[in-house]
């Protein structure tokens, strides 16, 4: 079913929150960990949905991880007006060790304030969590384990589908904040938020009305490949602002796992140039000095990969005082996952192309 909306998030922002917004800097291994959640509570997206679905399932039996996710983490993510906000800490920004971490080590006074307004919000229907409303720091580490144990084996399949998808939203992202500064950013989110000077308004679930002050602290918008719907906010007005959405569906289609293609993308593109590509799609906004370091090539190799995939539109550039900047295109994004994109007709322009 479509998602019913009715409720509006209001975000208001000062010049300073202006200033101190920006977009994920990566895969946030946790808003996709409960994304995924919610994917398996649900029976919508057609077939390619319940392919995922299947295979999600079946890799987390053959992990031994089924009764914990059923008993533990389902309960955590409903499909719900609350889930709580521990599950996605900001240093998953980091990167994934930190994001668990920071889950592992949630204090025992926030996992027992957060699981009372689950408990008020939408009632546990299973009995697993008692010991994480009671804040016990056992539980809490098992927690951190299943969910470490999850994303492995329901998420990492799919990594070679979604960081594609993702790393070209987020370029998308950037390329207006380094144009056009966090309003042009604001006012090219997808259709579901709006830009209303100094306000941005959010679809939201129906009934659910919310107004969140941002008082100077930014705002960090983060695309997710398996969040549907509508976007969402944390609840706790004391935590870092951050705004997760669901990238557009064209960009990012939630199927099985397939095989990665890396053998023919070589032979295609040859190895390091391969290489170049796909740290570009890992690491958007990397400089050619940082490039150079991933792909263990010298800085001027790296340029001269960098110009090739920049001509055949695969990356685009922009300079940014002194450094050029790397981001993957539609094209370079869609060639790494596998999947047919649509050549533009002319290289020199468009939403894909920065011009350097």
């Amino acid at each position: 079913m479509p998602p019913r909306y009715g409720g509006v998030l209001r975000i208001v922002f000062t010049s300073e929150d202006l200033a101190l917004t920006r977009p994920a800097t990566r895969t946030d291994l946790l808003w996709e960990m409960l994304g995924s959640l919610h994917r398996l509570h649900t029976r919508d997206g057609g077939p390619a949905m319940t392919g995922w679905r299947r295979q999600a399932r079946a890799r987390l039996a053959e992990a031994g991880l089924l009764a914990s996710v059923r008993s533990l983490l389902l309960p955590l993510a409903p499909r719900g007006p609350y889930f709580p906000d521990f599950l996605t800490p900001i240093e998953a920004q980091l990167g994934d060790e930190q994001a668990l971490q920071a889950l592992a080590e949630t204090p025992g006074t926030r996992m027992r304030a957060e699981m009372e307004l689950l408990r008020r919000g939408a009632g546990l229907p299973f009995s697993g969590p008692i010991d994480l409303a009671r804040g016990s720091p056992q539980a809490i580490r098992r927690l951190g384990q299943a969910v470490a144990g999850y994303c492995e084996a329901v998420l990492a399949p799919h990594r070679s589908q979604a960081e594609p998808a993702l790393a070209h939203e987020r370029a998308i992202l950037q390329r207006h904040l380094v144009t056009g500064g966090a309003e042009q950013l604001l006012a090219h989110l997808p259709p579901t938020m709006r830009w209303r000077p100094p306000v941005l308004e959010v679809d939201y679930p129906a009934g659910l009305d919310r107004e969140i002050h941002l008082r100077g602290r930014g705002l960090t918008v983060i695309p997710s490949y398996f969040c549907r719907g509508n976007p969402v906010a944390l609840v706790d007005p004391a935590l870092p602002p951050v705004l997760a959405y669901p990238i557009p569906r064209r960009a990012a289609p939630i199927a099985a796992a397939t095989t990665t293609g890396d053998e023919v993308l070589a032979a295609l593109l040859g190895r390091t140039r391969a290489e170049i590509l796909s740290c570009v799609a890992q690491a958007p906004g990397c400089s050619t000095g940082e490039l150079a370091h991933r792909a263990r090539v010298s800085p001027s190799t790296a340029s001269e990969h960098a110009h090739v995939l920049r001509q055949a539109n695969l990356i685009a550039s922009v300079r940014q005082i002194n450094l050029v900047l790397h981001y993957p295109t539609e094209l370079g994004a869609g060639l790494l996952a596998g999947r047919p994109a649509r050549v533009p007709a002319s290289f020199g322009g468009g939403r894909n192309t920065l011009i350097i």
